[in-house]
């Protein structure tokens, strides 16, 4: 008797999981699925964007078409802000962030209308090393001579990943940049540097700078002062990890709380509330398109790092951990934060 009871509730659970799958793929068939990016067209958050809706939609019940729409707005809050309280809540909107922006609540920021624990994670197809960059004919050849030199810097909005890193090593490296800010997003900061406008740049990717601007660092025409993440790049031995140039413990722990995003990678979300079972099936779906040998072959051809996907249950975690930073070092880095936004 207990052996059929236990065989009825298998195949209960067996058809409702069947029916389940069914009502999403009827849910998507013959839909379009948005893909908001927080981030101007051609820059790395772009191209990692548009490689994933290639290929997601074939990973979806019903096979939905896939359409990146880009929403740079204020460092990518707005695409945040939108997904959170003007799109859609039944699964036909997601967005890829700029991986600072889940931590923009973090930072008191009043403009992040939206918490962060509560956005459907779905996943990340890398986790990113970040450089602090100089153009070749810069006056700044090392980390002394950002030390007492004033040099010019660019970046997005006051929230963007470029002007919150370099207020940070402004800090903890005594770094004199000053920031020229209100460039669309990363592809337009690379132009400035081409064009003389300004001379650094606190925070590219290397993932994405080696795709959009491949030739720079072999030809000589940037250098690196320092890379900064939770492990040195392979690729880039002779950089100096940011960590091993801290004395203090304090400052070590500060860099590491701010490095947070970095382990968010490129990180895919969908909106609060939507039905559980269209989130777990988008979350299905994207690590499956993680590991989808055509996706993967898109990467190498593009030389987009896809090698350390995280999941959304991986993503929540680390949200979770940098929420919980000590009091202490969550107010030197809320301050930093805000010295940059008020203009203090």
């Amino acid at each position: 008797m207990l052996a059929s009871r236990l065989a009825a509730f298998v195949l209960m659970s067996l058809a409702s999981t069947a029916v389940q799958a069914d009502d999403v793929a009827d849910f998507y068939k013959g839909k379009e699925l948005r893909l908001v990016v927080s981030a101007s067209i051609g820059g790395g958050y772009d191209i990692y964007a548009r490689a994933v809706a290639r290929h997601l939609g074939a990973h979806i019940p019903g096979n939905p078409t896939i359409v990146p729409q880009n929403m740079p707005a204020a460092g990518g809050l707005g695409a945040a802000n939108h997904l959170n309280n003007v799109a859609a809540k039944d699964g036909t909107v997601i967005a890829l962030f700029q991986n600072t922006v889940p931590l923009e609540p973090f930072f008191e920021n009043k403009q992040a209308q939206f918490d962060a624990a509560k956005i459907g994670w779905l996943g990340t197809p890398t986790t990113e090393t970040a450089l602090y960059m100089v153009w070749h004919s810069s006056k700044i050849r090392t980390l002394v001579d950002a030390q007492r030199q004033e040099f010019v810097a660019g970046a997005a909005g006051a929230a963007s990943t470029p002007a919150f890193y370099g207020r940070v090593f402004n800090q903890i490296l005594n770094f004199k940049a000053r920031f020229i800010t209100g460039y669309p997003g990363q592809n337009e900061i690379l132009l400035a540097l081409e064009n003389g406008e300004v001379e650094a740049m606190a925070s590219p990717f290397w993932s994405s700078l080696k795709t959009a601007r491949p030739g720079w660092y072999t030809e000589g025409k940037i250098r690196f002062l320092f890379q900064y993440g939770s492990d040195p790049h392979a690729d880039l031995k002779s950089v100096p990890l940011a960590l091993d140039l801290l004395q203090s413990q304090a400052d070590k722990t500060l860099l590491a709380a701010a490095g947070a995003p970095l382990g968010l990678g490129r990180p895919f979300g969908a909106p609060p509330g939507i039905p559980a079972d269209r989130l777990a099936a988008l979350r299905s779906a994207m690590m499956a398109t993680f590991k989808d040998p055509a996706f993967l072959a898109d990467c190498q051809q593009q030389r987009l790092e896809c090698s350390n996907a995280k999941t959304g249950a991986e993503l929540n975690a680390l949200i979770n951990r940098a929420y919980a930073t000590p009091a202490d070092i969550r107010k030197r880095l809320i301050d930093i934060y805000q010295v940059g936004v008020s203009g203090r």
